[in-house]
């Protein structure tokens, strides 16, 4: 598939990526949230989240896929999919969370997103799994808007510590 100019591959994250993947994520995260959140705050939450041992355990994890987005071989989107226990007002069949979805900025408007959602919905279908859920903060608009766009539904809510400060992260479904 290309991308505005770029030869675009998904694959599975393996162990070996562990060091990249979290380059990528913690500055995608931290361009994400920094604008809005203290700086203490985002110390505080990145110091736990955002560390080698933390993506070794996730990457060893038989629950968790990680779908890599690489353009011209570099990374450049990554999505990280959970079969855990889905909260309460998840009410679909064999749920799957979708915990993390982030494209490098340099990506954002190229569609790099939807075929990476595409890829994520694939992957679940193809593990058997009827519906697929996240987490998004309230205060995410561009988030919450690009996953409406995808027929996800809000469905509750729940706090998520970001340092010292309980912010409100809706909970969101579809069907697969």
């Amino acid at each position: 598939m290309i991308v505005q100019g770029g030869q675009m591959v998904f694959r599975h994250a393996v162990s070996d990526d562990a060091e990249t993947l979290l380059e990528f994520a913690a500055r995608t995260y931290y361009e994400t949230f920094s604008p809005v959140n203290t700086p203490e705050n985002m110390q505080a939450y990145m110091a736990n989240a955002f560390t080698l041992p933390q993506f070794k355990a996730e990457l060893s994890d038989p629950r968790a896929a990680f779908l890599l987005a690489e353009i011209d071989g570099r990374l450049s989107g990554y999505a990280k999919l959970l079969a855990d226990k889905a909260p309460e007002c998840v009410t679909g069949d064999r749920p799957i969370e979708l915990v993390r979805f982030y494209i490098d900025l340099s990506w954002q408007g190229s569609g790099l997103a939807s075929a990476l959602m595409e890829a994520c919905l694939a992957e679940a279908k193809s593990g058997g799994f009827k519906t697929i859920y996240l987490g998004v903060w309230e205060k995410n608009l561009r988030a919450g808007a690009f996953y409406r766009k995808w027929n996800f539904v809000r469905v509750g809510e729940h706090t998520f510590q970001m340092g010292d400060d309980p912010q409100v992260d809706w909970w969101m479904m579809r069907p697969l």
